[in-house]
């Protein structure tokens, strides 16, 4: 496995993956909702603001993440999980959890105080992301399931509570996403 910092240059290979791994698992809308929202974010990749992360095996892309940077009022450091694609025949074998592992190390590497994410508690809880209360830090936008708001500390300590809720990337400022 050789996993990699990616660059726009791999917009369509990456937006190709989570089309076909989203398709695959959720039916065609959802396959394709994700699939823009990829490609829009892999546009915008500047190592910043938005971070993607791929992993390859015998140099196809099977598994890819963004990260993307959550704006607050207080000068902290906070970057969203989101979305996560493992190719479908590289699914069950640990995979994804490696490549979130991998995201988390580079994102400590840069002093990210906090990751947060919005998805299952079960497959998130196994890469270090617990139950994450709004009244500590809020989403984006309003949550459809409050439930699947989730965080973890990147520097030790407990999560700060931070007030007010934050701006994110333009990718994900549309309730659809949550």
């Amino acid at each position: 496995m050789d996993y990699k910092t990616l660059d726009k240059s791999k917009q369509e290979e990456v937006a190709g993956l989570f089309t076909f791994v989203f398709t695959s698992s959720e039916g065609e809308k959802e396959g394709i909702l994700i699939g823009n929202l990829s490609s829009e974010l892999a546009s915008s990749i500047d190592n910043e603001e938005t971070i993607c992360f791929g992993v390859y095996e015998n140099e196809s892309l099977i598994g890819s993440i963004f990260f993307t940077r959550l704006q607050f009022h207080e000068p902290i450091q906070v970057y969203m999980l989101a979305p996560v694609a493992v190719s479908t025949e590289h699914q069950e074998k640990g995979i994804g959890q490696a490549l979130i592992n991998y995201g988390l190390n580079e994102l400590k590497k840069r002093s990210v105080n906090v990751a947060v994410t919005y998805g299952s508690p079960s497959f998130y809880s196994k890469v270090g992301f617990l139950p994450l209360s709004e009244n500590v830090i809020q989403a984006p936008l309003k949550l459809s399931m409050p439930f699947g708001w989730l965080g973890q500390s990147l520097s030790g300590g407990s999560i700060p509570t931070i007030n007010g809720r934050p701006a994110c990337v333009k990718e994900f400022n549309d309730p659809v996403y949550w």
